[in-house]
């Protein structure tokens, strides 16, 4: 754990900044998060002031002087900015380049024009899959919405046909691949190996995704069948532009920071000796501020340029790639105070207390945390980085399988039933012109369905690795 006070870090490196007994400390976890909920839910402040008010809340009701809390809090904070906040500033810029330079609709097309039929649905969870990769969720869906319904409308399709698998594969990689927020913010509290995570997420994301798309798909079509609405069908990007770049330039762009950094885990087991020339280099290369920063610089030129885009223009999309991201950055900066402050109170300790005595396997408990914090608060990075925190003590006698693993169940829980209290959920409702109980019907069990079928994928690669 974190000592944040420089008179007792000489005492005790370890001690809590408060001395609360479990009751206590449980009943202001549980005011802490109600604090939090109430918060977001009744009141509508922004998650970023909720989970400030809701750490400050915890540490009172917990016993912990205010100024340690404050401490505990900033620290957090700055520590986990620190850690994701130039590797989610970096995937933006790249999301905004491929958006905005029309690679997105090239790939979105190629693949189009080689599937059809029973095909298509399948066709698009490879499409969301693939391009939703460097980018953000809601960005992602943005982006793919006009594909969905031109599609669904021009096929003759039913619209949960072809919008299901789409948001399968997006909510997929949101949830369990790097170098989305919510896996990066996890790996970093639990302190997993980001390439071995990265390659076990994307084994558990493939079976997941075909459950959740393609194959729920044909259910969610026959409980709500409906037609792509006209009014929703936006203008692409690229059609705006002369032309654009290549689909094979596309793809290695996209995939390049996930080839580095799966290289690196690869050589990391391969020379095992971090004295090695080649193991250097590799730690260096694929480390993920990199693996980002190089697909970022060499997306400028096989995005950019082939779109037309001056020195200007690229220089205009990423300040605008880097401008909406800064209410993602405070909510996981604040998340991660709110970590810190769990962890800093006890609370970590408290759980590893409890549980040892428990039949409840570690994974399992770690996607359980994440399901509750989903489920009241409807962010899946919120319950991410506060299941992190929470069950970070779980991990210090983990093999590196097993950690990468714990991240994985931990997002897996953080994707359970999306309902009225996440932003997901209305956006898929605007978007597709669904009713609330439609939305629930098909966006909400979609997404309890990645959550159980991916948390089952975990508990069972536990057993074999």
């Amino acid at each position: 754990m974190t000592r944040l006070s420089v008179e007792l870090l000489a005492a005790d490196p370890v001690a809590p900044i408060t001395s609360a007994g479990h009751a206590q400390l449980g009943i202001a976890v549980l005011a802490g998060f109600a604090v939090i909920i109430l918060l977001i839910t009744q009141f509508k402040l922004h998650a970023f002031l909720a989970l400030t008010v809701g750490s400050l809340a915890l540490g009172a009701f917990a016993g912990a002087p205010l100024d340690k809390v404050i401490t505990s809090f900033t620290t957090g904070l700055g520590t986990t900015v620190a850690g994701v906040g130039v590797l989610i500033a970096l995937g933006a810029i790249l999301g905004k380049l491929l958006a905005d330079s029309g690679g997105a609709d090239q790939i979105v097309d190629t693949i189009l024009a080689k599937a059809g039929g029973r095909a298509m649905p399948w066709a698009m969870v490879l499409i969301a899959s693939v391009v939703g990769l460097p980018l953000f969720f809601e960005v992602g869906i943005v982006l793919l919405i006009p594909v969905v319904l031109m599609v669904a409308r021009r096929g003759n399709y039913s619209l949960m046909r072809i919008g299901i698998p789409a948001l399968a594969g997006l909510s997929v990689m949101h949830g369990l691949v790097p170098p989305h927020p919510g896996p990066l913010v996890a790996i970093d509290a639990v302190h997993a190996n980001l390439g071995v995570t990265l390659a076990l997420g994307v084994l558990v994301a493939i079976p997941t995704v075909v459950v959740a798309g393609p194959l729920f798909s044909k259910v969610a079509a026959r409980w709500v069948d409906v037609q792509a609405p006209d009014r929703m069908i936006p203008q692409r990007a690229s059609e705006e532009l002369e032309r654009r770049p290549g689909f094979g330039a596309t793809l290695a762009t996209i995939l390049l920071p996930v080839v580095l950094m799966l290289s690196k885990a690869l050589v990391d087991i391969v020379v095992d000796d971090p004295a090695h020339t080649v193991q250097r280099v590799f730690d260096v290369v694929g480390s993920p501020l990199i693996a980002l920063l190089a697909a970022v610089i060499v997306g400028m030129f096989t995005l950019g340029r082939p779109a037309g885009f001056s020195r200007e223009r690229i220089s205009q999309t990423v300040e605008k790639g880097l401008m909406p991201i800064a209410g993602i950055l405070l909510i996981v900066g604040a998340g991660g105070g709110f970590k810190q402050t769990l962890i800093d109170c006890g609370v970590g300790q408290m759980i590893l207390d409890i549980s040892k005595d428990w039949s409840i396997p570690a994974l399992l408990l770690a996607w359980l945390i994440a399901v509750a914090i989903r489920l009241a608060t409807g962010s899946a990075t919120v319950a991410t980085v506060s299941a992190a925190g929470l069950v970070a003590p779980l991990a210090a006698d983990m093999s590196t399988a097993h950690t990468a693993l714990l991240v994985l169940a931990i997002g897996a829980g953080s994707l359970f039933f999306s309902h009225v209290n996440d932003a997901g959920f209305w956006l898929v409702k605007e978007y597709f012109g669904l009713s609330v109980g439609q939305t629930i019907k098909t966006w909400s069990v979609m997404e309890t369905i990645i959550s159980v079928v991916a948390g089952a994928l975990v508990l069972l690669l536990s057993l074999v690795i």
